[in-house]
C-alpha cells in the first residue's frame, strides 16, 4: 500500500508532530465523507440513466499538505527551488526546453517515436535539454499519477542525470505507459517496478525509499508550478522550445511527432 494512502506511514516518513497528525486525520475524515457522498451520487446517476457522476475522492488531502513540506532538492538541479533541470554536454551552446507531463499519451508517443533521435542529438552535443515537468492531467481528473511520477523522476535525478533520462524513457515506453484514464503512476510499487528496468535504479534502496517516503513530492509541486508559470507560451505537452520559439511539425502548430519533422525543426532552430 502506498505511503501516500496511509496516514500512519506518511507520518512516520515525515516524523510529523502530533498536531500535524491530528490535522491530517481531520482531512482524512473529510475525504471519507466525500467518498461516501461521491458513491451516492454515482448510484443516483446510474439509476437516472445519466451515465455521469462527479466524484471528488481521487483528490487526496495529502498533496495539499505536501505544499507545506520541507523542500528537498534533488542533486543535479539548480535555480529557484531546484526546478532548473538541465542535462547534456556543458559544451553545447544551445538549450532545448522540453515540456512534458508523465501521464500525457502524446508525450509517450513522442518519446517512443522521436525520443531515440533526440537522445542521439543530445549525446552528440548538439544541444542541452532543460526538462520542465507538468501535472495538469492530474488537475483535470483529480488524479495523482503525474505528481507522483514527477516526484519519482526527482528521485532518479538525485541518482544521476543518466538515470533520470533512462527512467523517463521507461515510464513513457509502450510496455509501461498507461492509458491517460488509468492513473497507474499514483502507485509507488508500480513506479519502482518500472525503475527496476533501469540499471542505476534496479534494487536501489535509496531511490526506493525516496519514492515511498515522497521525499521529492514538494519539489514535484514546485516543478509543476514552473510549467504553469512558464513564459514560453506553452500550455500543453509535449512542447519543445529553443531560442524562445516553439518547435512545430509540418502542421505549424503542434510539436514535431515524426523523426522527419523533428529533424527539420531542430536543424532550423540550431541554425537560428
Amino acid at each position: 500500500m502506498s505511503k501516500r494512502n496511509s496516514q500512519a506511514s506518511k507520518s512516520a516518513a515525515r516524523e510529523r508532530l502530533r498536531v500535524e497528525r491530528e490535522r491530517q486525520a481531520k482531512r482524512d475524515k473529510a475525504k471519507r465523507q466525500v467518498i461516501v457522498a461521491g458513491s451516492i451520487v454515482g448510484v443516483l446517476a446510474i439509476a437516472g440513466g445519466i451515465g455521469y457522476a462527479v466524484v471528488q475522492n481521487n483528490k487526496p488531502a495529502y498533496w495539499e499538505a505536501a505544499k507545506k513540506d520541507k523542500l528537498v532538492k534533488p542533486a543535479n538541479t539548480s535555480g529557484t527551488n531546484g526546478t532548473t533541470v538541465v542535462v547534456g554536454k556543458s559544451t553545447a551552446k544551445k538549450t532545448l526546453k522540453l515540456y512534458e507531463d508523465s501521464r500525457c499519451p502524446i508525450c509517450a508517443q513522442f518519446e517512443q517515436t522521436v525520443g531515440p533521435t533526440l537522445k542521439k542529438d543530445l549525446d552528440a552535443g548538439k544541444f542541452k535539454i532543460q526538462y520542465i515537468g507538468a501535472t495538469f492531467i492530474d488537475n483535470h481528473d483529480n488524479g495523482e499519477g503525474s505528481k507522483n511520477a514527477l516526484s519519482a523522476l526527482g528521485a532518479a535525478l538525485n541518482v544521476s542525470p543518466e538515470a533520470f533520462l533512462e527512467y523517463k524513457t521507461a515510464l513513457y515506453s509502450t510496455k509501461y505507459h498507461p492509458e491517460e484514464t488509468d492513473d497507474k503512476f499514483k502507485d509507488d510499487a508500480y513506479l519502482i517496478k518500472v525503475a527496476n528496468t533501469v540499471d542505476a535504479l534496479k534494487n536501489n534502496k535509496a531511490f526506493q525509499k525516496a519514492v515511498k517516503d515522497g521525499t521529492y513530492d514538494r519539489w514535484a509541486l514546485d516543478m509543476s508550478k514552473t510549467f504553469d508559470d512558464n513564459k514560453d507560451g506553452v500550455d500543453g505537452t509535449p512542447s519543445l522550445v529553443m531560442n524562445g520559439k516553439q518547435l512545430t511539425g509540418s502542421d505549424g502548430k503542434n510539436a514535431p511527432m515524426s523523426v522527419a519533422d523533428y529533424t527539420t525543426a531542430i536543424d532550423a532552430a540550431l541554425k537560428a
